[in-house]
């Protein structure tokens, strides 16, 4: 279980069939092999862990229904990737709860500046847009956010300098693909409606 607020950016540095090598902050030694780490919004297992100077670096295994579901397949030696340690029991729950398990992909369609904040707005396969709701949360690249609208299948979400310093939003540009996860409550209330008499 995460949070959807972000604690490094870390590298993608190897990549082979089913299966990344990332770099990260994190001083992760061999021992907390088998530890979850959301990568860009996807919950992953550490599979191997080797300690360097400034951090670790730590292999995934991906799954084909991973990377159909999610950005992954896109990655490459040098792409950044945003990195959260799975919650303990007594964290501070800043964010929403995030499950790390991606619905799908959202496009960029276009980012406006808003003082020093820039307005993303974003399209949502259809079969997930029923999910999102204004003021509502969602995970994207696992970073939580607020919805500020919602149109059909297009969305808005605002993002303040300090997100956009820490994580790879900066970065982002119109037509990019993100990793969305629908907000689990929804998801549940959704799922309930169906069956009312």
């Amino acid at each position: 279980m995460f949070t959807g607020l972000i604690t490094d950016v870390g590298e993608v540095v190897e990549r082979s069939p089913g299966r990344f090598k990332l770099r990260t902050a994190y001083a992760l030694k061999p021992e907390d092999t088998g530890l979850s780490i959301c990568c860009d919004g996807v919950c992953l297992t550490a599979t191997a862990i080797v300690p360097i100077p400034t951090g670790a670096e730590f292999t995934v295994d991906v799954s084909n229904e991973t990377t159909a579901k999610s950005t992954l397949g896109g990655w490459k030696p040098g792409h950044r990737v945003n990195l959260e340690r799975s919650l303990r029991a007594g964290d501070e729950l800043g964010g929403h709860i995030v499950s790390g398990h991606v619905d799908g992909v959202a496009k960029i369609i276009s980012i406006t500046p808003d003082g020093d904040s820039k307005r993303f707005l974003l399209q949502a396969p259809e079969h997930l847009s029923r999910y999102i709701a204004p003021k509502g949360s969602v995970a994207l690249d696992g970073t939580s956010l607020t919805v500020n609208e919602v149109a059909e299948t297009r969305f808005g979400v605002n993002l303040i300098p300090h997100t956009l310093t820490v994580t790879t939003w900066g970065a982002k540009t119109p037509g990019d693909l993100v990793n969305l996860e629908v907000d689990v409550f929804a998801r549940y209330v959704a799922r309930l409606m169906e069956f009312r008499p």
